[in-house]
């Protein structure tokens, strides 16, 4: 039996190679395994809901309507109001007036001032007029009486329809009396100073009527009637 130094290494065979490896190979520290994740649920979808009906708003009572303050207006800043004045050329005062009164009573449109037809003025005198309509006597007839006072001052006009025979004289008075009270009463003027400018008698309507005549026949009667008129002027002085 043959002794081996300890220094050499006992020859190995194809054998013990095989099998070394398997014993020294020291097993490597299997990785720890990692925590695997459930995969998450699927998430259900939320039952449908059903339509939601409208709300339909509370009775508003009286009561509440009362209790309710009303809603106040924005405060207008001096600079708006210059201006809205500029524009529509009303102050505010006048706006506010105009709106109380509104509230209150209806607007009413503003009358125009009717001109007086008892004066006029012709050449810078002052006409007075005087005029008595529907008079039952024809225009001609007024008018024979009227030429007689054309021109003529009141003094005279009176006298001469004083002395008139014809029955239209004493319509004619009347209208020359009524022009001379419109003078004096309205205009301050002394009748004994004012002439005749203008006399005229037109023609109004005619009455119509009829009368039986000879063998069942009709006759139209014609009651005809007239508007006089009479304008007085101061007289010129000298």
């Amino acid at each position: 039996m043959t002794q081996t130094p300890r220094d050499e290494e006992p020859e190995r065979t194809p054998a013990d190679e095989a099998v070394t490896p398997a014993v020294e190979a020291e097993p490597e520290a299997a990785p720890s395994p990692q925590p695997t994740r459930d995969p998450e649920p699927e998430r259900a979808a939320p039952p449908a809901q059903p339509a939601a009906e409208p709300e339909t708003p509370p009775a508003s009572t009286p009561q509440a309507e009362a209790t309710a303050e009303p809603e106040t207006p924005p405060a207008s800043t001096p600079q708006a109001e210059a201006t809205a004045a500029q524009q529509t050329g009303v102050g505010k005062d006048a706006a506010e007036a105009a709106t109380r009164a509104g509230s209150s009573e209806p607007a009413q449109p503003a009358r125009r001032p009717q001109p007086t037809r008892s004066a006029a003025r012709t050449d810078g005198r002052v006409v007075v007029r005087a005029q008595a309509k529907y008079v039952r006597t024809s225009a001609r007839k007024a008018r024979l009486v009227a030429d007689h006072v054309r021109g003529k001052s009141v003094q005279e006009a009176r006298a001469i329809l004083a002395h008139t025979p014809r029955a239209v004289a004493r319509d004619w008075i009347k209208v020359l009396e009524s022009a001379v009270a419109n003078a004096e009463h309205n205009h301050e003027l002394v009748g004994d100073e004012l002439k005749i400018h203008a006399i005229t008698a037109d023609e109004g309507p005619t009455l119509k009527r009829f009368r039986p005549r000879a063998m069942g026949r009709a006759t139209r009667i014609r009651k005809r009637t007239s508007h006089l008129t009479i304008q007085l002027t101061p007289k010129e002085t000298r």
